[in-house]
């Protein structure tokens, strides 16, 4: 089954200690509706200053420019060339053209327009280090990143950076199978110090890899993302271990992003000011009905985060 990528540019967010995801508007006090048969006006002023009303995109899905200005193929890019990534064969080589609407400020000027106070952004791993520690740092890259971090903050917009969002070169998956090996770690701390380099005098509030457990998941239980490894009952992939490949991606992950944040805390913090964290996936289960094998089945749900 060829898996749907989503396309949409922009969501409306809000950043305090939890991130709460609202239906894009052009007027954030419309009325949205909580229950079935119940209204309720929610306006800005309702949310404590802490707040931060915002947008948040990844790279692949609205970069495009998929090989300009010297950047490698990622696992995206050969994924949705080979296997596709849509019923009609979509991919990411133009999706949004944020890479260009960017240069001339049209995406920033949208966000500004709609009262955006921040904005999430993931890094194109590809775009900055092509070939990983194998090559060298684009400059291109940097660049593209740094306009729009200082065009972010021209207008206002604080920038809210994710470091890995599950596009990587595919010379690290030719290499070493990706978050399968432990090399990883090794990989991504350095490209967690060079985006800490080049972009942290500016960014103060730092993602590492965005929902590891909804990536392993997906990538290596189900195979409908790359590298697309599975095996039955889950799926009918090529190669892999389901029982055992997403613990092992799910390890490799999670122990790059605490040296990362280790980096960042020792090193680089104490000047640039910022935090950091990891973007994780959770679900909430609530009781069909009021009998108590149905509250303890929600309560299971809750600690063991199943996945429905």
């Amino acid at each position: 089954m060829k898996p749907k990528i989503p396309t949409a540019s922009l969501f409306f967010f809000i950043i305090s200690a939890h991130a709460l995801l609202l239906e894009a508007s052009n007027n954030a006090d419309e009325v949205f509706k909580i229950e079935e048969n119940e209204e309720t006006q929610i306006k800005r002023s309702d949310f404590p200053s802490g707040f931060l009303f915002g947008a948040a995109t990844s790279a692949y899905q609205v970069e495009g420019a998929y090989l300009e200005d010297a950047k490698s193929l990622s696992n995206w890019d050969v994924f949705c060339h080979t296997v596709g990534c849509g019923e009609n064969g979509e991919n990411g080589d133009i999706a949004d053209d944020h890479y260009h609407m960017f240069l001339v400020m049209r995406d920033i000027e949208l966000m500004h327009s709609l009262g955006i106070q921040a904005y999430r952004f993931s890094i194109s791993w590809a775009r900055i280090l092509p070939r990983g520690r194998f090559g060298e740092v684009n400059p291109a890259g940097i660049m593209f990143y740094n306009k729009i971090i200082d065009n972010l903050i021209l207008k206002g917009i604080e920038p809210f950076v994710t470091i890995h969002h599950a596009d990587l070169p595919q010379e690290l998956e030719d290499r070493y199978r990706s978050w399968l090996n432990p090399a990883m770690q090794e990989e991504f701390l350095y490209l967690a110090e060079v985006c800490f380099k080049s972009f942290g005098d500016r960014v103060k509030y730092w993602l590492t890899i965005n929902e590891p457990e909804l990536i392993a998941g997906l990538a290596y239980q189900m195979g409908i993302i790359p590298p697309s490894r599975c095996s039955e009952p889950f799926g009918n992939c090529l190669s892999g271990n389901s029982d055992v490949e997403p613990i092992i991606a799910k390890h490799n992950m999670l122990l790059a992003h605490g040296r990362a944040a280790k980096l960042y805390h020792e090193c680089f913090q104490p000047k640039q000011g910022g935090s950091i964290g990891l973007t994780v996936n959770c679900n909430m289960y609530e009781p069909l009905t009021e009998s108590e094998l149905d509250h303890r089945a929600a309560n299971v749900g809750d600690q063991r985060g199943l996945k429905v």
